[in-house]
């Protein structure tokens, strides 16, 4: 067989320029590296040497919050391998150890001791649920690690060694109420959460919003266990108090049978004001876009966001995971994580815990995300904006609102 010489030199000529280019970055890192010795950005024992330093995952890739943190392991990993092809933070690559919490909060505790006692991590990216963060956090405190935590959350706290990456309540709580009141005159509504920290305080955030804000009246409010199934009787009461909105914060796999088991009672989208705070992109793939069209979510971001950087950010997601994967909020929060944390490293010229916290606290750390520019506030929360999206049959949703930016307050007054 002939060979066409001619052909082959443009591919030949793209090969050796790759291969300098990455001879070269190579070179910089390494010449980073040199400029800040390990003995100068490692001086608490952490697990950094002159060429990689070495970070711990944290979510449940099993159990029934599996549905929900897959994305956000995906996500934590094409953020971590592309600030490894700029040549790593500090000259230095990351390795991850990844552990799975299997949606169970003490195995979480467990988990994160592992990473800070025996692997000595520098930092931890993980978590999803609060229940899952409040297990992590005691641990973190007396250890002094960091955890890059990627979920929208019931404020009320703040923690030198936590991040939150994603929304407290006056960002997604007051400000999705105050559109649904304003666009859908509501007045009355129903809440339903699963049963454990997050959704019961951000119900009783919720419900003292509802009366003392908007003058509303709450006429129903029920949880359901983590993993429940069964919602006929929550249903049934739904129907007889026909609220303005159904407010919803159900989580993990039972998102699945609670918006089937509203479709099949009649409950849509055209009939009825749902607005969610729990369903994301990645949820929707599990429910299917079906059982959804009509219903809102409120949220900070969405995979359909028309920005040429998140179309960007969407193409390389795909292309590491596949056409399929779905991306949600809490996905592209957990993208926002490792590179908050390498400009923190880099300002502080250091791995060191309270280094990083102090350049953290600093005012001065933003990043250039899919959802647009966000800021990482003295208070460890960043400054973002609220969406609401309305759900398609394509397991995607079109933006409907987009608020100004938010200044983050984990401690609103009177509550």
């Amino acid at each position: 067989m002939s060979v066409n010489k001619t052909s082959l030199r443009p591919v030949v000529r793209k090969t050796i320029t790759h291969l300098a280019a990455g001879t070269l970055l190579l070179a910089a890192a390494s010449a980073f590296a040199d400029s800040f010795p390990t003995s100068k950005v490692d001086t608490t024992g952490l697990a950094v040497t002159d060429k990689e330093v070495i970070v711990g995952q944290l979510h449940s890739s099993t159990g029934t919050m599996a549905i929900s943190e897959t994305g956000a392991i995906e996500a934590e990993k094409l953020a971590i391998s592309q600030i490894n092809a700029m040549g790593g933070i500090l000259g230095r690559k990351i390795k991850i150890i990844q552990e799975d919490g299997a949606s169970d909060w003490p195995t979480f505790a467990e988990k994160a001791k592992k990473l800070l006692e025996e692997n000595h991590v520098a930092a931890i990216f993980g978590c999803w649920t609060s229940a899952s963060r409040k297990a992590v956090l005691p641990v973190l405190e007396r250890d002094n690690g960091l955890l890059y935590y990627p979920t929208f959350y019931e404020g009320l706290e703040q923690s030198k060694n936590v991040v939150y990456t994603g929304q407290e309540a006056t960002q997604q709580v007051f400000a999705g109420l105050d559109w649904v009141a304003k666009t859908k005159h509501a007045k009355t509504f129903y809440l339903i959460g699963s049963d454990y920290i997050w959704p019961r305080t951000t119900m009783k955030l919720a419900r003292e919003y509802i009366t003392r804000v908007l003058h509303g009246t709450v006429v129903g409010e029920e949880y359901a266990a983590l993993g429940s199934t069964d919602f006929g009787s929550t249903i049934n009461k739904i129907r007889l108090k026909h609220p303005d909105v159904i407010y919803a914060a159900v989580v993990g796999g039972s998102n699945v049978s609670w918006f089937k088991q509203l479709k099949a009672a009649g409950i849509n989208g055209q009939n009825h004001t749902l607005l969610t705070l729990s369903v994301t992109e990645d949820e929707a793939k599990g429910i299917g876009g079906p059982n959804l069209v009509g219903f809102y979510s409120a949220m900070k971001y969405f995979q359909s966001l028309n920005t040429p950087k998140n179309q960007e950010f969407v193409k390389q997601f795909k292309a590491m995971w596949g056409a399929g994967a779905p991306i949600g909020d809490v996905t592209q929060a957990a993208y926002e994580g490792p590179w908050i944390w390498k400009a923190a490293v880099e300002k502080a010229g250091s791995f060191d815990t309270d280094k990083v916290v102090k350049a953290e606290e600093s005012g001065t750390i933003t990043f250039d995300a899919p959802e647009g520019m966000v800021y990482l506030e003295p208070n460890h929360h960043l400054k973002t904006k609220l969406r609401i999206g309305e759900w398609r049959a394509d397991g995607q949703a079109d933006i409907v609102y987009t608020s100004p930016y938010i200044m983050p307050n984990p401690f609103p007054k009177g509550y």
